[in-house]
């Protein structure tokens, strides 16, 4: 074979081989948070691996509990191969306004203390330190979270897919007499998280009200069990100041 049609096929065969174990890593948005800061909102979208279909979650978070808003998520998947992810993201929106209005989100977006995409070979994937706000000299502490992968009892649905994990998060106390907290500590997998077999940490986002810290949210890449390969979601954890 000549040189030019062996490199050809040889990049073919690059390229199939890409193709192969593509799995589905999930776009994330940060929405913002309401005016009072008490609730929390992100988005992931993207391309379904197998089916192609395009999808579009949408998280409430109330950041005094934890805990979803009652109806939320919003989850949108439209099964139809030719719909765009731009269709799945327009349900979605419109879905979500009944809990906090876009415009009250995009009002108040906080601020992206740090990121780390799930593609960054460079850092440390379990720890993230931050100067809360764009403020120099910082006027406030440090704001540090340590994230460690905890095995857990594989959920039932995930038996024949090999090891399960949790994950373990910590506010390290950073002030002067601040004693570090644990913020999270999985008991079991939660059937919304698929299967779960990795993390890392990839955003921390505040929020300011009157003038002072109000709220943080932390957002968390979870790796799971894809169908062409490692499909990568997103959770959060949030809190207050």
């Amino acid at each position: 074979m000549r040189p030019a049609a062996l490199a050809t096929s040889l990049f073919a065969l690059a390229l199939i081989a890409a193709d192969a174990f593509a799995g589905d890593t999930a776009s994330l948005e940060i929405l913002g948070f309401s005016q009072d800061g008490a609730v929390f909102a992100f988005e992931e979208y993207g391309v379904q691996d197998g089916s192609g279909f395009p999808y579009s979650n949408r998280y409430y978070i109330d950041t005094r509990t934890d805990r979803f808003l009652p109806e939320t998520p919003v989850r949108v998947r439209l099964d139809d191969e030719a719909a765009t992810l731009d269709a799945a993201r327009t349900e979605a929106r419109e879905r979500g306004e009944k809990f906090v209005t876009q415009s009250e989100l995009s009002a108040n977006r906080g601020f992206t203390a740090g990121a780390n995409a799930v593609t960054e070979l460079s850092t440390d994937p379990f720890r993230l330190a931050v100067n809360p706000r764009p403020v120099f000299p910082a006027i406030d502490p440090m704001l540090e979270f340590r994230l460690d992968e905890i095995p857990i009892p594989v959920p039932e649905p995930c038996a024949s897919q090999g090891e399960a994990r949790g994950f373990r998060l910590i506010r390290i106390g950073t002030a002067d007499g601040e004693q570090s907290r644990l913020v999270h500590e999985d008991k079991s997998i939660p059937r919304s998280r698929g299967c779960p077999n990795g993390y890392r940490l990839g955003a921390i986002q505040t929020f300011s009200g009157d003038g002072s810290l109000a709220s943080y949210a932390v957002l968390i890449s979870v790796r799971q069990y894809g169908f062409e390969g490692p499909d990568h979601r997103w959770i959060a954890v949030t809190g207050r100041f």
